[in-house]
């Protein structure tokens, strides 16, 4: 896994990447926690748009991913 923390307006946020990415520049995403709620970006793309979810939402969303 890696990290990168970021500034966005949002309070610093510390991205993750998934030790399951490849480092060949394939898609992959990164996230990053905050207190309620969850952003997802590009990795490749680290200062463009990123998707902003809920807490709640999120966990739905990973339960039902990781089944």
């Amino acid at each position: 896994m890696t990290t990168d923390r970021a500034h966005r307006g949002l309070g610093e946020l510390t991205w993750f990447k998934s030790s399951y990415s490849g480092s060949g520049g394939g898609d992959c995403v990164e996230v990053a926690a905050a207190r309620e709620t969850v952003h997802v970006r590009d990795s490749k793309d680290r200062t463009g748009p990123h998707l902003s979810v809920g807490a709640a939402h999120w966990t739905v969303f990973v339960t039902f991913a990781s089944r």
